[in-house]
């Protein structure tokens, strides 16, 4: 490989992880539900308590982000998504039930991932494409799509573990190891989904691909 391959390829490695790497989404996506957890046990294993510390979190973590310059849209969904869980508790009376609209999330997310990639579509390309500028030029390119659709079946994966791990802890009761589970799916799984899907895409590529910034145009 030349030198130039390599430089082109770091570089590719860095603007895919810089995109996708969602340290911040990740890691506030993780404290409130944590902090329930923790105002659950602490507080007696009152659900309102739990509750109270989630939201009191989610609004801490919202007003941050929105001094950051994140998008209101996205900061009032994700308030939305606590007080939802908290409201679906407090009404049927078990705290793992916190945790339903993450269980729904994540099997919506699962479904969308599978369908982009059966329409040819693949969300991946869809969000490093429009992060890049590109319009619809990466699905111009047959190398480019089938290694964004190879690559997002590992951000499939991705949903269908957390199901796998939270599916029979919601269904047993287990407040506690819920929100464990929670915290260890979140960042860590997501950087582990970046760094794997990146593996994907560059095995997929061929070495004289000028690489994700730069879509083949289709032979004339």
């Amino acid at each position: 490989m030349t030198q130039g391959q390599t430089d082109i390829e770091r570089d590719d490695r860095d603007s895919f992880m810089r995109l996708l790497g969602g340290r911040g989404s990740a890691v506030d996506a993780s404290l409130p539900p944590v902090a329930f957890g923790a105002g659950w046990f602490l507080g007696g294993e009152s659900i309102v308590i739990g509750s109270a510390a989630a939201m009191i979190v989610g609004a801490i973590l919202g007003g941050y982000r929105l001094r950051k310059g994140a998008r209101p849209l996205a900061v009032l969904i994700s308030l939305l998504v606590v007080m939802l869980g908290a409201l679906i508790a407090i009404r049927t009376g078990d705290a793992a039930d916190f945790f339903l609209p993450r269980l729904a999330s994540n099997a919506l997310s699962a479904l969308a991932w599978m369908t982009s990639i059966a329409i040819r579509w693949p969300l991946l390309g869809v969000v490093v494409g429009f992060a890049l500028r590109q319009g619809r030029r990466w699905r111009h390119d047959p190398v480019l799509l089938r290694a964004y659709s190879r690559a997002s079946w590992v951000w499939v994966g991705q949903y269908l573990v957390r199901l796998v791990v939270f599916i029979p802890l919601w269904l047993a009761g287990a407040t506690g190891p819920l929100t464990v589970a929670q915290l260890v799916l979140t960042w860590p799984l997501v950087a582990v989904c970046v760094a794997v899907s990146w593996w994907v895409m560059r095995r997929c590529l061929p070495a004289d691909h000028p690489g994700i910034r730069h879509p083949r145009e289709p032979a004339m």
